[in-house]
């Protein structure tokens, strides 16, 4: 899919009124309803990160999948761990003989498709058995993140985890699942070294004895961090023919440039999911296999720790990485959407500044924000301004995102906007739907109720409430025009029908 950048930039024009008399005026956006569009596929609510693979089992993991799919197009899950010792898939007899059991990888993906959501499946991590070194990787369940001790028992267990998968749910199912090799490989998820090397040669091993089983199934990697190592991933496979489907890392808004480009530039925190993905994307055209597919299987803002996670921030940070992420990806996977999610230790309590939805099933600004960016279109018309997106729907309707971002911390001024119709009859009806201050603002309510540590059934119920959505305002264009204000922090979803 071609960027939408390429359509004709006169198509939609993007104008600002500067202060007369010290008046501030409304900012003016033309749309013109029949401009040319360019299809725009919903990349960023495909796919959706979780906490490891035996969470899944739990009702309030399966509570709030059914949620955030409910208000999104969620068609895949990742998620650590389906071969770690707790999903007790790897054992081995007194004479170090291999014995399986996939009785929960079963239950965890018969829950997944019942509920509609598909399998991307993580190669990770070692079982202690058949780990070369107990090596542990700091979060609180302990992964072990060694390479394999022995590579037959390693090609065995790949071969027979695939081929049960294959002989349970049918290869036309499989196939439309993707099998990922393991996780971050060049940070401290990975102990083999040289780390490159040896990821390679757990990659090529694992690659193989997929494809074995049958070559419809998907297998890809690196699943950097960073957006590490695409070029030289990619100029391995090929010079070893070492099978390969698609392309995959992970870029979040606090990577540091210089672990990102290897420069000393300063990136805003609200470019740098754009600058990392468009890297990789840039590298992957210009090696020997542009036609990979790059798949972003993770993606977020600030560190968790900030609590921008909860707060209405994301609402305008997801909006502009939707703008300039398209058509750079083929599927963008926000980590997590939910707080059942244990790489810390257990929750303290909710908003704890990690998912979609927190530990009692509240929805925090950014499930609004994605629920808000859903209802966009699926053809996008050219806009060049900064804060806006245009698209339309098959039934003609317009929709347009316009948000209004501040720095964190930051109060920032009401953004005053002005929209004018081209080819559009007067009093077309608008719908206005809302993430700020006073719609969906979740976290705001809870600390107003004094932030209770275990909030009651009843303040779960009151929470839950703040975060419906619904329409804001019913009104109609007066003379092919709307005007509405976003205030700080703001996401607004203007519909826009043709009464005809």
């Amino acid at each position: 899919m071609k960027q939408s950048k390429m359509l004709h930039p006169l198509l939609v024009c993007f104008l600002f009124v500067f202060p007369l008399l010290g008046q501030t005026q409304p900012q003016l956006i033309t749309v013109d309803a029949t401009a040319p569009s360019a299809p725009f596929s919903h990349f960023w609510e495909k796919m959706f990160g979780s906490g490891r693979a035996i969470l899944s089992l739990r009702y309030t993991y399966q509570s709030d999948l059914r949620a955030v799919k409910g208000v999104t197009d969620f068609q895949y899950v990742r998620f650590h761990g389906i071969l770690l010792d707790e999903v007790g898939v790897y054992d081995e007899d007194k004479q170090g003989n291999p014995r399986y059991n996939f009785t929960y990888v079963d239950q965890v993906y018969d829950g997944l498709l019942q509920d509609g959501v598909l399998p991307y499946v993580e190669i990770s991590f070692m079982p202690k058995k058949l780990a070369a070194e107990l090596d542990y990787h700091g979060f609180w369940y302990k992964p072990i993140v060694s390479p394999p001790k022995d590579y037959a028992k390693w090609d065995d267990l790949i071969t027979q985890f695939t081929r049960h998968l294959v002989d349970r749910y049918g290869i036309n199912e499989v196939a439309q699942w993707y099998f990922e090799v393991w996780n971050e490989p060049n940070i401290r998820f990975w102990t083999g070294q040289p780390k490159q090397e040896t990821y390679f040669e757990l990659y090529d091993h694992t690659a193989r004895d997929i494809k074995a089983v049958d070559p419809r199934l998907r297998v890809g990697g690196p699943s950097t961090a960073q957006a590490a190592w695409i070029d030289a991933f990619i100029a391995h496979t090929v010079k070893n023919n070492v099978p390969v489907d698609f392309i995959s890392s992970h870029i979040y808004g606090y990577d540091k440039p210089q672990n990102v480009f290897g420069t000393e530039e300063v990136i805003p925190e609200g470019e740098m999911v754009y600058r990392g993905t468009k890297k990789m994307h840039d590298e992957i055209k210009a090696s020997a296999r542009p036609d990979l597919p790059l798949i972003v299987s993770e993606f977020s803002s600030l560190n968790p720790k900030s609590g921008a996670r909860d707060s209405l921030y994301m609402g305008p940070w997801l909006a502009n990485v939707v703008r300039q992420c398209d058509g750079l990806s083929e599927m963008m996977s926000f980590w997590p959407f939910s707080d059942v999610f244990e790489e810390h230790g257990v929750s303290e309590g909710p908003f704890r500044g990690v998912g979609l939805m927190t530990t009692d099933g509240i929805p925090v600004p950014s499930y609004v924000a994605f629920a808000l960016l859903h209802r966009l279109g699926h053809r996008r018309i050219s806009e060049p301004g900064d804060n806006v997106i245009v698209t339309k729907r098959r039934d003609g309707t317009l929709v347009l995102a316009l948000w209004n971002s501040v720095n964190l911390g930051d109060s920032g001024t009401t953004r005053q906007i002005r929209l004018a119709f081209r080819h559009l009859p007067s009093h077309s009806q608008v719908v206005v739907y809302r993430l700020d201050t006073t719609h969906g603002d979740t976290l705001d309510a809870y600390r107003a109720m004094g932030s209770p540590r275990y909030p009651t059934h009843t303040q779960v119920k009151r929470l839950r409430q703040v975060a419906k959505i619904l329409p804001a305002e019913r009104t109609v264009t007066q003379k092919d025009a709307l005007t509405l204000d976003v205030p700080p922090q703001g996401l607004a979803i203007v519909e826009v029908k043709d009464p005809r």
